[in-house]
């Protein structure tokens, strides 16, 4: 729920889905996030009042945020046991189709939106979809690491969870865009804990390469890690430039500052 200049980074993460076609938003969360249900609830006495209140425009913005046709579906993890458990949990939501897997805190600023992207790249050769980007090879403990064979679109060969540097296959790191074929499903019923003692996504995804094609995508488009103080500091200032009711004031700021 922290904001990027006017919006919440879960509600950026729900629009870039919905560019991409997706119409069943389905957050898993835990029980400290009442919040993001709340955000995206409807609320009539407060849609009451601002129309009351001839503020129209402000109503209009409560209504979009997810539109007519999309539904939302809230799901508990019980224990905090990763990713690979996260997307477990989604199983009985999701079925048996393809689909995508967004962490909020992973910002793309991408044109069009990563997850379009990938959406085309699926379309083009099927199989299951990973963004990767390139990182310095001394970061590599900090990610999914992964080999491909450039020959056959990319296609994953290897996949290791937070390899030191000297056992990296390669520098280029998963982040947090997937479009995964349902299979992976029964691949997380039994993988087992993995780094940091978590059900792992990572080892789940390693298992389906015998059977199932998985290619590296490298999306168009920078990437702001906000989970990390940094990464969510470049990423407020890049949306705050290109914001058209802050873009030009923060610009003339941040000249005064650097002098």
């Amino acid at each position: 729920m922290l904001p990027i200049v006017d919006k919440p980074l879960i509600q950026y993460a729900v629009e870039e889905a919905l560019d991409a076609g997706a119409t069943k938003l389905i957050f898993i969360t835990g029980s400290s996030k009442r919040a993001i249900e709340d955000h995206f609830d409807s609320d009539p006495d407060l849609e009451k009042a601002l129309t009351e209140a001839g503020k129209e425009e402000v109503v209009n913005l409560i209504r979009d945020i997810v539109p007519n046709g999309v539904t939302c579906i809230y799901i508990r993890q019980g224990e905090p046991l990763g990713l690979g458990h996260a997307v477990l949990c989604a199983r009985p939501a999701v079925g048996d189709e393809p689909f995508f897997v967004h962490l909020a805190d992973d910002l793309i600023d991408g044109e069009p939106p990563a997850l379009t992207q990938m959406a085309a790249e699926h379309a083009r050769h099927g199989g299951s979809v990973v963004a990767v980007e390139p990182v310095p090879n001394e970061d590599t403990s900090s990610y999914g690491i992964v080999a491909v064979d450039p020959e056959n679109d990319n296609r994953i060969t290897k996949i290791v969870e937070k390899p030191a540097p000297d056992k990296a296959p390669s520098n280029l790191a998963v982040v947090g865009r997937y479009l995964l074929d349902p299979a992976i499903f029964d691949r997380l019923e039994t993988t087992g804990r993995g780094a940091g003692g978590e059900i792992q996504l990572t080892d789940a995804i390693a298992d389906l390469l015998d059977d199932k094609p998985v290619h590296a995508y490298a999306f168009s488009g920078d990437r702001y890690d906000c989970g990390n103080k940094v990464g969510y500091l470049k990423a407020t200032i890049a949306y705050g430039l290109n914001h058209p009711e802050t873009g030009a004031a923060l610009r003339a700021h941040l000249e005064d500052l650097l002098g």
